[in-house]
Parts: C-alpha cells; structure tokens; sequence
C-alpha cells in the first residue's frame, strides 16, 4: 500500500481498478527515408491526413457546444487553430523537405520541439498546451497510419483511468458510466482536464509526477479528489475506511441539503446571503442544487485561460455570462472583471520576466493598460445584464484613482453599447475587491464609489502577512485569524456599512463554519464560497444567535494570536460545528 500525493483538481471520493493510458506512439510509428521526388506525395498524404482529423474536431466541437455550451467548445477551436497554425504548415514542410524523412515522423518531431518549447516555460497554463498539441498529433497519425485511435467511450467496467495526460476529445467522448476516477501525471486546476472533470464531476488528482509508471492496469486505486491523495493497492482495512468516509461525506451532504433552501437567518432574525463562488458556467447549475442564494463571484478568467489565437470575443463572452444569468433565474450574479497574472497568465504575459508577479501587471492593472479587452469584457457582461440581475465587480483595486479610471472605462462601454443600440441595465450595480492592505484601510473612501464590497481573504492574507501561499516553507503563516486581518475584515464591513452598502466575502476564508461564525459577529452581509460549503455554513448561520457571534467577534479581537483565536472557535463553537464535520 502506497500513498501518492498530488493536486486536489475535483472533489469527489472514488474506489476501482487502475485502467492505465500508455502512450506508445513513438514506437509504433514507422521511420524511413524517402527521395526528393516522393515530397509531394508526403505531403500530399499530410493534407489529407489533416483534413479528415478537422472534420473529427469539428464534430466534437459541436458536440461539445450543444452538450456543455460554448466554452466547452472552444477546447477544440483551439486544436482547429494549431493545425490551420501558418508557422506550422510552414516548419512541417520545411522539415519535410530537410530531413527527408516520411511524414509520420516528421510530424513527431515537430510535435517534439513544441512540447519542449512549451516545457521550458515557468507557467502552468503553457505546459499544459502540450496536451492539446499530442491529442492534435495523435489523430493526425491515427489518419496517416489508418488505426483507429483508442477510444475511451468504449470503456465498460468501472476504473480510474490513469495517464500521463488525458487529452480534451478523449474526456468528452468517454463511457462517464465507467470512468470513477482520473489519475493524471501532468496538469493543474486550470488545465483542460481538471476543468472537463469537474464540469463531469468526476474525481481527479492531478500533478502526480510518475503515477502512470507507478501504477499498473488492474491495481485498486482509492482517489481522493478533495486532499489530492491517491491511494495505490489499499488493504481491505483501508478500503472500508475510505468508502466510510466518501459514505460519511455522502450523507453529511444528504443531511446539510435539509436545510439547502431555508433562509440563512439566525434565530433572533438577522439574515445573510449564502452564494456560490464558480469557474465555469456549468457549475451555475451545482450552486442551484445546493442552495445558493447567487453568485457571489464568477471567475470570467476561466473563459481566457489555455486557449490559442487570443482572448475571447464579445459575443462568445456574452454567451457564457447569458448562460450563467438564465441559470441563476433571477438570482443575483456577481461577474469578476479578468483576474489574470500572477499564478494565472495569458500569452501576453508569457514574456514578461517580473521579479514578483504577484505586485506586478495584474488583475485591474492589465486590464486598465489593455482597454481592447476590458471593454469587449465590459461590454458583454452589459449585454447578459438584461437577463437577469448582474453585478460587476473589479478585482485588486488599491486606490480611488485606480477604481475612478475603471468606473470611466465602464462609463464608456455603456455608451459604446448605446450608440449600437444594444441592451443593457444602465443601473447595473458595481463593486470592488477589497484583496489588498490599501484598499482595506482605505475603504471608507472607496465605499463612496461602490455599491458594494467583497473581501478577496486568499489575497488580503497573502498580501497583509507577506507570504506567499504557494510557497510551502512559508505557508504556515497564512493564517486567516491574525489578528491584523481580523482588523482589515472589520474595519472593511464597518466603512460599507457607515456607507450604507453590504460588505461580502468571497474568499476561501467565507466557507470555514468557524470562521464563518466569527465574520457574523463582525457584521458581514454575504458569504460566497463553493457550492458544496454552502448548506454547511448555511446550517451554522441558523444555530448561532447574533448577540453570541458578537460577543465571540469581541473576543476573538482582543486576543493576540491566531493560535488564541482559532483555539477559542473552536471551544465556543464545538457543539454547532463540530457536530456538523464529524
């Protein structure tokens, strides 16, 4: 029995046999030589091979918008672009005519030099393409070779399938009947295959190194898709342990969706807003099931990661935003503007060299510099807003003057809308992030151009204590109960509130019932979070009364520590969470 530890990608428990993906096709490929009269029959054979494999896409595009909507589909636009990619004809063909080598390997080479281009690169974003250039490949050759690829709908016994990468067309064509698991060695949570996965609900571990050398065919695996632990050959003992928990789990959920649709108001009558924090528009749907009361924060930047030939339009933007709104059937939805840098990078970022992105060109900072896609972005999010009610919030604002030129840039894609004679709310309410320690003690006066805040607590932590999260020496100390956050927290709900606005959370601080508590007592209008957390924090809402969260809030403040602080929770609050986590 074997632990292997790796990157929790969607949530989710899963016991069955390893079904192992080897990828084998450098050695089945054929390699020879040819004259310099046969090139135009290579090439030739190419084309045609490329041909066949677009239409493949094609249909697998379509399948996938007519399934799962447009941004579903546009993985596979991406593979449409590399293969109608100019520079690539152009380095086939030359490499055709240099090496004179059949077209098959030619191909692998060119295949090859891409994948360790994109290697070499420090984001995840761009080494994660690499899967989308050898599911292009790999049908090419299937044409040239005339075999039919694998395919994983054929699948019938339940497994988790475990492989270096599983590319895009083999996740949408697969038997989600038999497929309990996936095991991948590459990726992160933004990549194709995380984001397919949960859009399935399937459980993923992603970023395990060596697990398909690891592993073999047939091994039991037990997955655990919400720690990123994957359990190799489990003993009979192990294996009761773990259905119990994905048992206990289960019914906990079951348990908690009781009270899924009853307001989130404390028994002496103070209510509060539970919403949904989403990724993607399918998972609008899920926040529905569990309760939400909204979308307290859309991430729009799903739609402008991993894509090739830039970002997004207007209308495919419109598209995805419409979708979420209808869903949410006049629910409100809150539509982050592009959060991008940092840990989450576009091809325009790609050959910056800062020294520490994360206080680099980001979030507001791009957008404000690239008015070309802030105001296709803006535009779009207008549009979708005469389907429903939509809020426009601005991340990583530090400053009035940053918030002015923003509101401006918004002020001008209402009259861009207009002069078009295109729909919108000219009332839409806007909102910023509160993620950054200038903001926080300047909220009294951002307060006076909003119309609402939402405390970003991942960022506001990260920036307030000086760590970087990701940084696993150091990340000890983010700690969401030191006292100077507490007071950044506080002093952001009081200023909304002097203003007369609602002061919300969206960070991952927001579904922690005990914390969840404490932010009550300190006056917090909304929580938004994952859709799974809501009935849990929901439950906590109704059993505590508001002269006990304030008292605990007063408390939990004139302590000097986050050891004193999370100590004291959990005493207090035992009986009520306690109860609920175990």
């Amino acid at each position: 029995m074997k632990e292997l530890r790796g990157i929790p990608a969607s949530p989710g428990i899963a016991v069955a046999p390893a079904f192992v993906l080897v990828d084998d096709a450098d050695g089945s490929v054929p390699d020879y030589g040819i004259r310099e009269e046969d090139v135009a029959d290579e090439w030739r054979r190419l084309l045609a091979a490329f041909e066949r494999a677009r239409t493949e896409i094609i249909e697998l595009r379509d399948k996938a918008r007519e399934e799962m909507g447009e941004e579903k589909g546009a993985i596979f636009d991406t593979h449409l672009l590399m293969m109608d990619d100019p520079d690539v004809i152009d380095k086939l063909e030359a490499s055709l005519k240099d090496t004179l080598r059949n077209v098959e390997q030619v191909i692998l080479q060119v295949e090859r030099d891409l994948v360790e281009k994109l290697g070499r690169l420090d984001e995840a974003m761009f080494r994660e393409r690499a899967a989308d250039i050898r599911d292009v490949v790999s049908r090419v050759l299937g044409h040239l070779l005339q075999k039919e690829r694998f395919r994983l709908g054929d699948l019938v016994d339940e497994c988790v399938i475990v492989a270096r990468d599983v590319l895009p067309s083999d996740l949408m064509t697969m038997n989600r009947k038999a497929v309990k698991g996936i095991v991948l060695e590459a990726g992160g949570k933004t990549s194709h295959s995380a984001i397919l996965a949960r859009a399935f609900e399937i459980p993923a571990v992603l970023g395990l190194g060596s697990a398909a050398r690891e592993i073999r065919s047939g091994t039991k695996l037990a997955v655990d898709g919400f720690s990123g632990v994957v359990t190799v050959s489990p003993d009979e003992s192990s294996v009761t342990a773990f259905l119990s928990k994905g048992a206990r789990f289960a019914a906990r959920e079951r348990d908690l969706l009781a009270v899924a649709f009853l307001p989130a108001e404390t028994p002496d009558g103070r209510r509060v807003l539970v919403k949904a924090n989403i990724e993607v528009p399918d998972e609008a749907e899920g926040a529905l099931r569990h309760g939400a009361d909204g979308v307290g924060l859309f991430r729009s930047e799903f739609l402008f990661l991993g894509r090739a030939g830039g970002p997004p339009d207007e209308d495919e933007q419109y598209a995805a935003y419409r979708r979420v709104v209808e869903t949410m059937a006049g629910r409100p939805v809150t539509i982050r503007t592009l959060d991008i840098g940092g840990d989450k990078a576009l091809p325009e970022l790609a050959e910056l060299e800062e020294r520490n992105p994360l206080l680099g060109w980001r979030a507001i900072r791009f957008c404000l510099s690239r008015k070309d896609v802030f105001h296709a972005q803006l535009r779009a999010i207008l549009r979708a807003s005469v389907h429903g009610e939509v809020r426009i919030m601005f991340p990583m604002i530090s400053g009035a003057a940053e918030l002015d030129e923003a509101l401006d840039a918004l002020g001008e894609a209402k009259d861009e809308l207009a002069a078009a004679g295109l729909a919108f709310d000219p009332a839409v309410k806007v909102g910023i992030m509160i993620e950054v320690p200038s903001a926080a003690m300047t909220a009294d006066i951002l307060a006076r151009h909003s119309d609402f805040f939402s405390i970003g607590t991942n960022d506001l932590i990260q920036y307030s204590v000086a760590v970087d999260r990701g940084n696993e020496r150091v990340a000890y100390l983010h700690q969401p109960f030191h006292p100077a956050v507490l007071r950044f927290v506080r002093f952001t709900i009081d200023s909304a509130h002097a203003a007369g606005i609602p002061a919300g959370m969206c960070g991952e601080m927001a579904s922690d019932p005990y914390a969840a508590a404490l932010l009550l007592g300190l006056g917090l209008d909304e929580f938004s979070m994952s859709s799974v957390s809501i009935p849990e924090v929901r439950r906590l809402v109704r059993s505590i009364s508001m002269e006990r969260a304030r008292a605990l809030a007063e408390e939990a403040l004139s302590l000097g520590s986050p050891l004193e602080i999370d100590r004291l929770l959990r005493e207090r609050l035992d009986p009520e969470v306690g109860a609920l986590l175990r």
